[in-house]
């Protein structure tokens, strides 16, 4: 890692070859060859980090340009070049972990396990079939990024729709949802097509790899190695048992507080009957907001000046514009030290959610950007999600200025109320995905039905009225990480329960709650998410009570 941040556009990283990464890690090899044991694992670290920076680089720039023929060409590159990289890194990590005491001694026992479950989620005989998945991957990203929907005298992507979609109107929001799904209706066979060919390619690559179904392999991949499907089951019930019910109740105050004879889909965006708070001004005005809310937030620490890098040396993309990937995420460049995120802001309460979140993430990365090797800068997505929903919470006290004058406590009250919406959705989601790739050959219109089935066990309210294609089961295409991270999502709505706890301990304890957070960011991914959430002084959300105990308060101050 260099001392000196380059700025965001002067970002240039070396473009490998096929043979530059084996010359990298022949050049690995010679270390072990001569039993030069720190010799090697720094070499394979530092190749790892310039690889994992050109790639970053290349898929965010795709992101921030779909159309532009450059970026495609440059992502195709890299998705081909990526399995080759992978091959020549379990090939290594499988060396190393033939000697498992000096390797854990050299970088832990948790790192040696990431490496033992990492070196079964590759062979070179599925080489082309990851190759084929990021194509298609990016293909869904492609082409959702390509909507343009004529709506109020205007030309708009679903970013742009999203306004309309919280409009105090009811009209304006049953149009806006009608536009939505018309996009998807249209869209729908080919959308159809892309996920069919996605989970055959995915069970057949579980099935090569000597795995029942691909669900062994996606927890593989997503690197979890304290907990199964078993605990995510059980966790699923306990939101369908504590959650549910509660949202249901929230929902239908919010209907007899409007006058209407029952809650519609396109009503449950407008949280808020007074219209769910606005920014308190444009991008220039919020990122000026938004330093100021830092600085008070961490006044003697670090979080002030290291969002004023960012913003500094443009390690920002925040503004919603045409051809640009839908959603946030934050990504980082390991050989420089510095997380980017990325943003759609549409006016909405959403712009201070999504740059919240993601503000957590990019902190976390930054705190730990010191750490070796480069597998613990980041967690598993399960820790990663608390740094990202707990500086949403940790941030009420000071979220005053991103919002509309006066509409502070509103914004308290709506984000609280989204936040327990969310978990039923959550679970939904990951349920949806084990069925699928339990049973791989549903035909097209069995997923739908699926979906349909665990949205009213989930999701009991959900009414989508006259709008047929979301009521015929097609709302999870909407969804980018069914396609592009399977069994990503249950993430979320574990850190959440650990995201809520933060948020209980800021109520009594500000300043000592804020330390815990940022000692949970430095430590990065150098334990599993349950060890790190014990660490933190949280219970873990697998304890039969913990999401029990937060919804509790939760229905407090929203109920009591």
């Amino acid at each position: 890692m260099t001392n000196a941040i380059p700025s965001f556009n002067d970002l240039s990283f070396d473009r490998p070859s096929r043979e530059s990464l084996a010359a990298d890690y022949a050049a690995v090899a010679t270390y072990l060859d001569a039993d030069d044991w720190d010799g090697a694992l720094a070499a394979f670290d530092d190749a790892r980090r310039r690889f994992e920076s050109w790639a970053s680089l290349v898929h965010l720039q795709f992101s921030r340009h779909t159309t532009d023929e450059r970026a495609k060409t440059d992502r195709d590159y890299a998705d081909a070049l990526a399995p080759v990289a992978t091959g020549h890194e379990v090939t290594i990590k499988r060396r190393l972990l033939e000697n498992r005491a000096r390797l854990e001694s050299s970088v832990g026992s948790y790192v040696a396990a990431l490496w033992e479950a990492d070196i079964t989620t590759f062979d070179p005989r599925i080489a082309a079939d990851l190759e084929k998945e990021a194509k298609l991957s990016g293909d869904y990203t492609a082409l959702l990024a390509s909507a343009k929907i004529e709506f109020d005298g205007k030309t708009l992507n679903l970013a742009g729709l999203v306004p309309y979609q919280q409009s105090l109107d009811r009209e304006t929001r049953h149009l806006a949802e009608q536009a939505r799904w018309a996009f998807f209706a249209q869209h729908g066979p080919a959308l159809d097509a892309l996920f069919s060919e996605l989970v055959t390619l995915r069970t057949n690559m579980a099935k090569t790899l000597g795995f029942d179904s691909y669900t062994a392999l996606g927890y593989r991949r997503m690197r979890r190695t304290d907990y199964g499907p078993n605990e995510v089951a059980a966790f699923r019930d306990r939101i369908a048992t504590h959650v549910t019910p509660l949202v249901n109740a929230l929902l239908e105050r919010r209907a007899l507080e409007a006058g209407w004879d029952g809650i519609k889909a396109w009503d449950e965006a407008l949280i808020d009957p007074q219209g769910n708070p606005h920014p308190a001004g444009d991008h220039d005005l919020l990122l000026a907001r938004a330093q100021a809310m830092f600085d008070a937030f961490d006044p003697d620490g670090d979080m002030g000046p290291f969002f004023a890098g960012m913003v500094r040396d443009g390690y920002l993309d925040l503004k919603n514009r045409e051809g640009k990937a839908g959603g946030g995420f934050c990504t980082s460049f390991p050989t420089v030290g510095m997380p980017f995120i990325f943003a759609n802001f549409n006016g909405t309460h959403n712009d201070i959610g999504v740059f919240t979140h993601e503000m957590g993430h990019a902190y976390q990365n930054w705190k730990s950007r010191g750490l070796k090797p480069i597998d613990v800068l980041w967690p598993t997505m399960d820790g990663a999600e608390i740094h990202s929903m707990g500086l949403e919470f940790l941030t009420w006290p000071q979220i005053d200025g991103l919002v509309e004058e006066g509409a502070g406590e509103r914004y308290r009250r709506m984000h609280l109320i989204d936040s327990l919406s969310f978990l039923p959705y959550g679970a939904c989601v990951d349920h949806f995905q084990h069925e699928i790739y339990a049973k791989p050959d549903m035909t097209p219109e069995e997923r739908h039905q699926t979906w349909q089935r665990l949205e009213k066990r989930y999701l009991p309210w959900r009414d989508w009225g006259d709008l047929d294609y979301p009521a015929q089961g097609g709302r999870w295409q909407a969804q980018m990480h069914i396609y592009r991270a399977p069994f990503y999502y249950i993430d979320y709505t574990l850190a959440l329960c650990c995201a809520m706890q933060l948020w209980l301990g800021s109520r009594v304890d500000p300043q000592g709650t804020l330390e815990i957070y940022k000692a949970l960011c430095a430590a990065g991914g150098s334990r599993p998410f349950t060890a790190l959430v014990a660490e933190a002084g949280l219970v873990s959300p697998f304890e039969t009570d913990a999401l029990a105990e937060v919804v509790h308060e939760a229905e407090q101050v929203l109920l009591g």
